[in-house]
């Protein structure tokens, strides 16, 4: 690797949500590889401790904050700490996200499926949200959305989580075209198929590529690296199959 571009994130911060396991793991120590200082949030204390573990045992910089992305101060008060500890913030991802409930419409429980859109879609914009002041303050910035393939597509018990992504992706649109002004880009990753706790008991479409968390990375990196005046509202997918 040529040694002026090893490491691409040297002296930016980037803040991760949902980094305790899976793909927000896999971006955070990624990130901090790539020579970013990443501040790890999660409602899991113990998992993003691991992650930040991880971080630093390879040399990086990281700190963790117990966040629960649907407590608008919580989210408030990891930007704070990632100022405090290194100066600001240049990159945002939000990945917190869950999938509880997979019943019919008819058979789900209301409060099940509020949850969901409570975590996912208002959680993200939380994150975004909070995040705006900071990102001003360095006179650009970045926000990737980790969305999914399942706002596109109607699937029977899925509802919740899809109608949740469908939101976030008109919230990244929204975002993007009222930052663009700050030199903010906002754009979504569809990651696909990914081997987690989310998706172990998920069906897989034949011919699909069913990923691995780090098989994501390349274009976690690739987003983040992108010029201050890059793209923008855009979605990037590691589908294989159409939309």
């Amino acid at each position: 690797m040529n040694h002026i571009h090893s490491k691409p994130l040297k002296g930016k911060v980037a803040v991760i949500t949902g980094a305790g396991r899976g793909i927000g793991r896999a971006i955070a120590l990624a990130y901090a590889q790539a020579g970013a200082a990443v501040v790890c949030s999660a409602r899991s204390t113990a998992e993003i401790a691991e992650t930040v573990r991880m971080i630093i045992e390879a040399d990086g910089q990281a700190v963790a904050q117990t966040v629960d992305v649907g407590d608008y101060a919580a989210v408030a008060a990891l930007y704070q700490r990632a100022s405090d500890e290194f100066g600001g913030v240049d990159i945002v991802v939000a990945n917190a996200g869950i999938a509880i409930e997979q019943r019919r419409i008819e058979d789900s429980d209301p409060a099940q499926w509020r949850k969901t859109i409570d975590i996912n879609l208002t959680g993200a914009y939380h994150t975004a949200h909070a995040a705006i002041p900071y990102l001003r303050r360095r006179g650009a910035g970045k926000i990737i959305m980790i969305g999914s393939g399942q706002r596109h597509r109607a699937t029977p018990g899925f509802s919740a989580y899809s109608c949740s992504k469908s939101g976030m992706w008109m919230l990244t649109q929204s975002l993007a075209v009222e930052l663009l002004e700050y030199n903010i880009s906002v754009n979504e990753l569809i990651p696909g198929p990914v081997q987690t706790e989310m998706t172990r008991d998920a069906a897989i479409p034949p011919g699909e590529w069913f990923k691995t968390p780090e098989d994501v990375v390349s274009l976690a990196l690739f987003l983040a690296n992108m010029p201050d005046a890059g793209p923008t509202a855009q979605s990037y997918s590691l589908m294989r199959r159409a939309i």
